[in-house]
Order: structure tokens, then C-alpha cells, then sequence
């Protein structure tokens, strides 16, 4: 299993599953291109990566409750399949999460 690809964010240390989901179903996402994004309640950023197959350390930056917002993080594949990691405001709070493979249909179209 790799690290690039869709996650959803299942769990997050300082916020409940209510305001995970507030606008959207929370998410991470690393592309093929050192790159990404997430979403959660009201944040959501744009992810510049140094991902290897496994783990990813990043920078981010982007919106909290439409205020400009930055800072780093870190994810890493566990053996069960779960994506760890931590999500970092610069000068703000940082919060540790759990995200799953995002779920795909299999209804074809």
C-alpha cells in the first residue's frame, strides 16, 4: 500500500468527528506531484511534500475560518493499513490524526 492517494480523516486529537465533517467529509489527499491538499471542519490547505512511499513530511498553507492559516505536518503509513500523523499550525495548535483509505464505489457506471 502507498501513501498517495485519497485518505479520510476518521479521527483528530483536538476536534470531534462533528466539526471534522462541518463542510465535508475530512480528508487528506498526497498526489503524484510532491503535493496535496486536506480538509477538515473550516481549514483547508495545500500541501507541498517531500513524500516517500511510506511517509510524507510536508508544509501547508491555506484557510481557517477564511483567515490566511500555515504551518507543517506528518503522516506515516501504519502496518494496518491506517494513515498516522500530525497536522501543525504555525502559531497556532497542533493536532495529531488517524485517516483510512477513502472509500470508493463499486457501482459502475
Amino acid at each position: 500500500m502507498s501513501l498517495k492517494g485519497k485518505w479520510r480523516i476518521v479521527e483528530m486529537e483536538l476536534w470531534d468527528a462533528s466539526y471534522l465533517d462541518m463542510v465535508e467529509p475530512a480528508y487528506i489527499l498526497f498526489d503524484d506531484k510532491a503535493g496535496g491538499e486536506f480538509a477538515f471542519g473550516c481549514v483547508t490547505g495545500h500541501i507541498h511534500n517531500r513524500a516517500a512511499e511510506k511517509s510524507a513530511d510536508f508544509t501547508w498553507q491555506g484557510n481557517d475560518e477564511m483567515d490566511e492559516a500555515s504551518g507543517d505536518g506528518w503522516a506515516e503509513l501504519q502496518e494496518d493499513g491506517s494513515l498516522k500523523g500530525e497536522i501543525r499550525f504555525h502559531n497556532g495548535d497542533d493536532s495529531a490524526f488517524i485517516a483510512r483509505p477513502w472509500p470508493t464505489s463499486s457501482t459502475a457506471c
